[in-house]
């Protein structure tokens, strides 16, 4: 369990300011229930989230490579 917000974030949808508008405004549901209370919370991995209708798509995983370069390589 994650906060919402959080999961928005990470999804996309825009900075946690931002999807802190989207929950107040009650533009976000989580298994078809409109939630509109910040600080809730919500399994990325068992619930259906939307925004506007539409839902949302799997988080963006960043990768980091970090490469250790012999000089003259």
């Amino acid at each position: 369990m994650e906060r919402l917000q959080k999961i928005l974030s990470a999804s996309g949808v825009g900075s946690r300011r931002h999807c802190d508008a989207l929950i107040r405004d009650g533009r976000v549901t989580v298994d078809g229930v409109v939630v509109s209370v910040l600080g809730s919370k919500a399994d990325a991995s068992t619930s259906v989230i939307a925004v506007d209708g539409k839902p949302i798509g799997a988080r963006v995983r960043t990768v980091t490579i970090a490469l250790h370069k012999p000089k003259g390589v």
